[in-house]
């Protein structure tokens, strides 16, 4: 069996939104673009049935991804945990060497949005983070800017 993979209680249900989107809006439409492509006549060349049949097949990709995806949800809920260290599911503001301050929410890897301020698990800076506490300083490896050392000024749980 897969390993679990960690998950905000936000980033799951926004799986399971999306899933029911698939399964109860986006399905039946594209079934339905293929009933009226097909009553057009000759399939070989009828684009629009081929392109509805493309777009089905991606619908049913997309619908065993997810299942796939919340089956192995470990899902956390970040405002039960509590502690000055960052875990999983934290909220954690750095400040760099020249005082510029960011604010980083740590999540799964479907939930992650740089320009939100939600980094995956997996990535450098969250990487090195993880396991520290407030006042430690984080050296991170970033691919375009080298080595960088953040200091972590608070850690929260929201």
């Amino acid at each position: 069996m897969a390993d679990r993979e960690p998950m905000t209680t936000t980033g799951y249900q926004a799986l399971k939104d999306e899933l029911k989107d698939l399964k109860t809006v986006q399905r039946p439409k594209v079934s339905q673009e293929i009933e009226t492509a097909r009553a057009h006549g000759d399939l070989k060349e009828n684009a629009e049935y081929h392109a509805a049949k493309e777009k089905q097949a991606f619908i049913e990709g997309r619908i065993k991804e997810v299942e796939s995806r919340l089956a192995l949800a470990e899902v956390i809920d970040p405002t039960t945990l509590k502690g000055d260290k960052v875990v999983f599911g934290a909220t954690v503001t750095v400040e760099d060497i020249e005082g510029l301050a960011k604010t980083y929410q740590i999540v799964g890897l479907d939930e992650a949005d740089f320009k939100k301020g939600k980094i995956s698990f997996t990535a450098p800076i969250a990487r090195a983070l993880i396991g520290k506490s407030e006042g430690d300083i984080a050296e991170v490896r970033l691919p375009k800017q080298g080595k960088k050392e953040l200091e972590i000024v608070k850690v929260a749980f929201v």
